[in-house]
């Protein structure tokens, strides 16, 4: 999350294996202002390394000889950089393929930023450049069948939970629709998630007869929006049973909880309770998924006797906000009912702030004027709200302040003027701490050296030097010695 820091913020980041590459960029002494833009582009995934992407000379306005003299290039905090600056063209190209779910997942619309910086005088821009989808996935079950045990005495309009195709593409790309090949028993009914993720029941429209077709065997097709179309296919198979007139009912048809990120295993959730009006063992209701293979199984397990569902895996507020399970309960002749258990994350502050350092100058000169531009941080937190907000100080007394002028960003300045003679080196130990309870904090320490100029004269130790000399002495002989000082030191002591 963002700093607590005004909208536009600047903040630089340093790394010690590239001072040769970024002093010059960041050896701002007299820095009176930033000029910072914002380009967006877009681009299918899956192109080709070195397709271009745009003319960023030509959008920003530069020409190209501002970007070779301004040693234009690109800084990004990620691992993987998949865009390349060509600053003889002035455009900016694939660098690495790119694969949208590999980089969002299912998150629309997936981009990524990262920024353009120029130097003498220093400029940064944004760029964001967002990936669009190609229908380059079909849609898949994880099973490769489904089983159903139903009563024949199943009423019409029984629901049946069929389990869920996954599709990685978005948008018109993604899963569209179900298909259920025609039977005389069962429609289809579709159904979307408050995610807007599609699912499918099967509803009974016509009685089934043990006794004339004791099994049937269906098919659930998944199809795509995309052009060409895609689909995925799973059987459905389905042994009618006998005799069991009442299926179980949930008493609510949508259940809601809460829980605390980062809650332990076998943390209480809530419990969700079915009843069947059928006596005997056709009375016994137990509870599971609707979809086993959602992946939630890793996280949440319900209790087939009980209907207790408990935490079962690691829950983090920064990767889910929410999760939506579907419970079925089912007696002992086959017929279910299904329920919803709707689970709000609560964030907790397991985030500590983040500093990376763009840029750091050291040594600086003692005649360096104040407000000199020794580096340059970046601050994020990855929680949200107040455990998010930063606040960045230097921890010690020194002739240092940290200023924000664009978000996220930091740049450390002189307070005031420098004197070597007086100290020659300091510690700057930038302290940045949320707004969380209780509060997270990071520490990062700068060595800064202060270089010598040429500003103290020598001085004598007396202003006036007296001594005797007795007559006849031999040429050569010492009369006098003096000594001066110069607190300056190499060629210029």
């Amino acid at each position: 999350m963002a700093c607590g820091i005004p909208p536009f913020s600047l903040c630089v980041t340093w790394r010690f294996g590239c001072r040769q590459n970024l002093q010059l960029l960041f050896f701002l002494f007299y820095l009176s202002h930033m000029v910072s833009g914002h380009i967006r582009y877009s681009v299918p995934e899956e192109m080709k390394k070195g397709s271009l992407i745009g003319n960023v000379a030509q959008d920003l306005g530069l020409d190209l000889k501002r970007l070779r003299s301004g040693r234009a290039r690109i800084v990004t905090g990620e691992s993987i950089q998949y865009t390349e600056l060509k600053t003889d063209k002035g455009t900016l190209v694939v660098k690495e393929r790119i694969d949208r779910e590999q980089l969002c997942g299912d998150v629309t619309p997936c981009s990524f930023s990262f920024e353009v910086i120029l130097e003498n005088p220093m400029e940064l821009h944004q760029i964001t450049v967002e990936i669009t989808d190609i229908n380059d996935h079909s849609p898949t079950f994880k099973r490769d069948a489904i089983q159903f045990e139903i009563s024949e005495i199943a009423n019409t309009g029984a629901r049946f939970s069929l389990a869920s195709a996954e599709d990685p593409d978005v948008g018109v790309n993604g899963l569209k629709e179900y298909i259920l090949t025609e039977n005389d028993n069962f429609v289809l009914k579709q159904n979307s998630n408050a995610d807007g993720k599609k699912y499918a029941e099967m509803v009974l429209q016509k009685p089934l007869d043990r006794e004339t077709n004791p099994n049937l065997s269906l098919k659930l097709i998944a199809v795509d929006g995309g052009t060409p179309q895609r689909s995925g296919t799973v059987n459905i198979e389905i042994t009618v049973l006998d005799v069991n007139d009442n299926a179980p009912v949930f008493n609510q048809s949508v259940y809601k909880a809460t829980v605390m990120e980062n809650a332990p295993r076998d943390t209480y959730v809530t419990t969700v309770n079915a009843s069947d009006a059928d006596f005997g063992s056709n009375s016994i209701v137990t509870y599971y998924f609707s979809d086993p293979n959602s992946g939630l199984g890793n996280l949440f397990i319900v209790d087939e006797k009980s209907g207790v569902i408990l935490i079962t895996g690691s829950i983090d507020y920064e990767k889910d906000k929410k999760y939506e399970l579907r419970i079925d309960a089912k007696d002992q002749g086959g017929l279910t009912d299904s329920s919803k258990v709707i689970i709000e994350v609560t964030d907790v502050n397991d985030n500590a702030p983040t500093i990376s350092v763009m840029s750091f100058t050291s040594p600086v000169s003692e005649d360096s004027p104040p407000g000199t531009t020794i580096g340059i941080i970046n601050v994020k937190d990855l929680d949200s709200g107040d455990n998010g907000q930063v606040n960045c100080r230097i921890e010690q007394n020194a002739p240092f302040k940290i200023k924000s002028n664009l978000r996220n960003y930091y740049t450390l300045v002189t307070d005031t003027v420098l004197d070597r003679e007086s100290v020659s080196e300091y510690n700057i130990t930038v302290v940045a701490t949320d707004a969380g309870m209780p509060p997270l904090s990071t520490t990062r320490t700068f060595n800064l050296k202060v270089s010598d100029v040429n500003d103290n004269a020598p001085v004598f130790s007396l202003s006036v030097y007296s001594a005797f000399i007795a007559e006849n002495n031999s040429p050569g002989f010492s009369v006098l010695t003096l000594r001066a000082k110069d607190p300056d030191e190499n060629q210029n002591a």
